[in-house]
């Protein structure tokens, strides 16, 4: 079964994830800016950055037969600088022309501060106005509801197309006001601050598998690429067909990052085949 991995951090990441992603069947990723540990100083810091996930880092996956796009975006942990936060944003349109960037993101909220809501609001205007897709982080933890009903009231007052953003990191108190408002919505895998498997395939069992999609974020902290395929075998554990699987964990991605012609992996019809042929047919 091929797989699409649409939130994954790369660079915080051995070559050896992604031999073993491919070999379980992931044919691309896409990497959000992240923080680094540490808050950087400079925008020059963050230039450089997006030039490895932009340039680099598609070269290492490659090398794995497996596809790798990114997104831009001054992390939320880092946007209590405005000064900083502009500077970063007025420069990151000339890698809205790079072949593998999808959009901006992840921006979002970390603590829910007044600087980390404007630096949102620029940042979703930003990609509006040059018809980018949004990734927006949503807070971990104690103030995950709380963060989650403030990036929607910033959204509320903002002219956006909504299907072209991506609310993260949503879970069982968070889920339903993000979809119910329109958005795509993703949930994350991740031991410790934001979801299990298990947990992912409730949700998608109880609200449908609409604007729903499934990510590992996996990164430099306690975190593991192969907890979606542990997510994966959980779905078709409980009796969802090949297919169902397919249109999850691979052509909703490419629904949503498809509305960046960049991202040109085409969705799959397992049950559709060819004349003469035992081969998937690409729809």
């Amino acid at each position: 079964m091929q797989i699409i991995q649409p939130h994954y951090h790369a660079i915080a990441r051995t070559a050896q994830d992604y031999e073993r992603m491919a070999m379980s069947g992931v044919v691309a990723v896409a990497e959000p800016a992240f923080w680094a540990g540490f808050d950087r100083k400079y925008p020059e810091t963050f230039i450089d950055y997006f030039r490895q996930i932009s340039e680099f880092e598609p070269t290492r996956a490659a090398q794995y037969g497996i596809r790798h796009f990114c997104w831009v975006a001054v992390n939320p942990k880092e946007s209590e600088d405005p000064i900083l936060t502009r500077e970063v944003l007025r420069q990151m349109p000339e890698f809205f022309e790079k072949p593998t960037v999808l959009g901006v993101g992840e921006t979002g909220l970390h603590k829910s501060t007044k600087n980390e809501c404007d630096s949102l609001e620029a940042h979703v205007d930003l990609a509006m106005k040059h018809g980018q897709l949004v990734l927006i982080h949503t807070p971990h933890l104690a103030d995950k509801a709380h963060g989650t009903r403030r990036v929607l009231e910033v959204l509320a007052g903002m002219n956006v197309d909504r299907q072209r953003i991506w609310i993260d990191h949503v879970e069982e108190q968070t889920i339903r006001p993000c979809l119910d408002a329109g958005y795509w919505v993703g949930m994350t895998l991740y031991p410790i601050t934001k979801c299990s498997p298990k947990r992912a395939v409730d949700l998608l069992e109880l609200y449908g598998t609409e604007r729903m999609l499934v990510n590992s974020s996996a990164d430099w902290g306690p975190s593991d690429p192969f907890t979606l395929q542990e997510c994966v075998l959980e779905y078709r554990r409980r009796g969802h067909s090949l297919q169902e699987a397919v249109e999850v964990f691979h052509n909703n991605p490419c629904r949503f990052l498809g509305q960046n012609p960049k991202f040109d992996i085409p969705q799959i019809r397992i049950d559709t085949v060819a004349p003469g042929s035992t081969k998937p047919v690409c729809s």
